[in-house]
């Protein structure tokens, strides 16, 4: 193809990408699903071009902005609360997956040797929390198992090309188990090493940016600050790259102005969604060059669908396994009681085992040598599209289980009480500063309204002006503090963290507005005003 056409297709898959996600979305279907499905039946049409997937442009490219996008969102404190869980998730179970479907993926496919097998199982180990989400759709669950099945998503990526790696090493050369303990420790202390770094160098860096479009730009290219260097030295890339993000992400507060954070987020959360549902449909896409491939590569029709039946029910049964035996382990170790799982908890976590992009780039990753490369290929891709059928069961389960919805009630009142403490830390500056020279008015305002800029349209005249920049000087000053009073109150984990994010987002806005209104950038209107919101007496200024 010519440049023209290849960005005429470019375009086009990004509009299909978007259209299919948002039609979906209205109907309540599977985007993840859907996509596949149009893709697949789209890639043996003759006037579509045949998509060969790059694994190196999909590895460096694709998931580096994907893993970081999902990190920054992702909640240090959540993950450090329930990190046993996650850790039973993301290394236990993948470790389990590695080896059950490895074994028996080198017993019922003919030709492959042991550690074929176990890439195999290496491939098909980590889950998609995206998938799952949009299989889930707009079914609140609750916050313990979210946090568990992102943190499992993070971090069991990492887990699962390490062992991929340790496994291609077996293909191509004679390894020793010391040689695969080495590569697993370097692996992870040289991915903490450099994620640690990059995020401690951009948070000492955004300190001292005030440009938020410079902020955003910047951030852009963190996932592959993180992650190139990390693979050339032998580090797992995906781990530096989740270090960093959920590093920055949860200094975001303290090194990032209020006009970034909201920038980035944006920013960061169209980024995730093309990414997250465009491979999706690439993966559909990339299906008649697949089966093209693996024609001659196969065992038969009739064996194949057995294999893939077995290989299905393994990739299932080691996960519902996985989860039963933590189950049992919570319940019955004096050490892990206090910190155990529903049985509806165990039965959603064990259900929402849907593979996604990284199954995809990890099996292009199998090098040549890899016996019956092109089959195994296919395998990992129909294990992909039955996990995502599997996974259209998970809201009727979800149901079934009837798992408690996040206490709304609860929710409110712990937005109200850190957002009360900040507004009172707030408080508490502007007395003890010196307000002399002041108008009384500004200071009495500042006291008595903290939205005073929801009526700013009453400083229309020449003579208000004074008290306006009087009072967007204090009231600066006052939002600075109680943010910082809402990163106190988080270190001391007295609240939620979704009472911090969603106390943050308020205060960013004001602060947004307030910079907006100081610059003139936000017209006034006049009086007298057509309607109100405020239904109390109203303070004059």
């Amino acid at each position: 193809m010519d440049s023209i056409e290849t960005i005429v297709w470019v375009v086009l898959f990004v509009v299909a990408t978007v259209a299919v996600t948002g039609v979906t979305g209205r109907f309540g279907w599977s985007a993840p699903v859907a996509l596949v499905a149009i893709g697949a039946g789209a890639s043996f049409l003759p006037f579509v071009p045949d998509i060969e997937i790059e694994p190196d442009l999909i590895l460096y490219a694709l998931l580096p902005p994907l893993l970081y996008a999902t990190a920054i969102r992702t909640s240090v404190v959540d993950i450090r609360a329930r990190l046993d869980s996650i850790l039973l998730l993301s290394v236990g179970l993948v470790a389990f997956t590695f080896f059950t479907v490895g074994l028996t993926a080198s017993l019922v496919v003919p030709g492959i040797t042991l550690a074929a097998g176990l890439a195999f199982g290496a491939v098909v180990a980590p889950t998609d929390t995206v998938a799952v989400n949009a299989v889930v759709g707009k079914l609140r669950l609750p916050r313990r198992l979210v946090t568990v099945l992102e943190g499992e998503s993070l971090l069991n990526d990492a887990v699962a090309l390490v062992a991929l790696n340790a496994s291609i090493l077996a293909i191509t050369t004679a390894v020793t188990p010391g040689a695969i303990a080495l590569d697993l420790v370097l692996a992870v202390v040289v991915g903490l090493a450099v994620g640690l770094g990059v995020g401690w160098t951009f948070g000492q860096i955004r300190s001292r940016v005030d440009s938020p479009v410079l902020d955003t730009s910047l951030s852009l290219v963190v996932p592959y600050i993180a992650f190139i260097p990390s693979q050339l030295l032998h580090g797992s890339g995906v781990l530096a790259v989740v270090v960093a993000g959920l590093y920055l992400g949860f200094r975001s507060p303290i090194v990032q102005s209020a006009t970034a954070r909201v920038a980035e987020a944006i920013n960061w959360r169209t980024i995730g969604f093309l990414l997250e549902n465009a491979v999706f449909l690439l993966i559909g896409l990339s299906l008649s060059s697949i089966v093209e491939g693996a024609v001659d590569d196969s065992p038969g029709l009739p064996v194949t669908v057995w294999i893939v039946a077995v290989l299905l029910l393994a990739v299932f049964l080691a996960r519902a396994v996985w989860v039963a035996v933590s189950y049992a382990a919570y319940r019955v170790l004096p050490v892990m009681r206090p910190r155990r799982w529903g049985w509806r908890n165990s039965v959603a976590v064990a259900a929402s085992g849907v593979r996604g992009v990284v199954t995809l780039v990890a099996v292009f990753l199998l090098p040549p040598e890899t016996p019956h490369r092109a089959f195994l290929q296919l395998l990992a891709v129909v294990v992909i599209f039955g996990s995502l059928l599997a996974g259209l069961a998970l809201p009727t389960i979800i149901r079934r289980l009837r798992l408690p919805a996040p206490n709304e009630a609860q929710e409110r009142t712990q937005r109200q009480l850190l957002a009360a403490e900040a507004q009172a830390a707030g408080l508490e500056l502007l007395e003890g500063i010196d307000t002399s020279g002041v108008d009384e008015r500004v200071v009495t305002r500042l006291r008595e309204n903290a939205r005073f800029l929801s009526e700013v349209g009453d400083l229309d005249d020449a003579s208000d002006e004074p008290r306006l920049r009087a009072y967007t000087k204090l009231r600066k000053k006052m939002i600075t503090r109680e943010r910082d009073a809402v990163v106190a109150a988080r270190a001391e984990g007295r609240y939620e963290e979704y009472a911090v994010r969603d106390v943050i987002a308020a205060i960013d806005a004001e602060e947004i507005a307030l910079k907006l209104s100081s610059a003139g950038t936000v017209p006034r209107p006049k009086r007298p005003r057509a309607s109100v919101t405020y239904r109390g007496p109203r303070p004059r200024v």
